[in-house]
């Protein structure tokens, strides 16, 4: 698990906090895109390569993914615990982020 983005508060552009989680494989261009996206935006974040985990943290985090989106597809973005945003989607990440 890795911090990504500014850790100023409301992040560079001033927006709210979010309590926010990517999920997403270590090889996936569509994670790496999202990733950079949530940096430029200056989102303050928290990502978990699914990949990279093993064991009873890997069999969690695909739950907790499981959870968010039945298809288990990456990116998962997890927002405030009550919305995900699933798939390469920045449009609809600004929308909920209010961007």
């Amino acid at each position: 698990m890795a911090l990504s983005g500014d850790s100023a508060p409301g992040g560079s552009s001033g927006a709210p906090i979010h309590s926010i989680v990517m999920y997403g494989l270590s090889t996936c261009v569509w994670c790496r895109k999202m990733r950079e996206f949530l940096e430029r935006e200056g989102v303050v974040f928290e990502v978990v390569y699914v990949d990279e985990l093993s064991g009873d943290e890997r069999d969690a985090a695909v739950n907790e993914v499981r959870k968010w989106n039945p298809a288990v597809s990456f990116p998962t973005v997890v927002i405030d615990g009550v919305k995900s945003v699933n798939g390469h989607k920045p449009d609809e990440v600004k929308e909920v982020l209010g961007l």
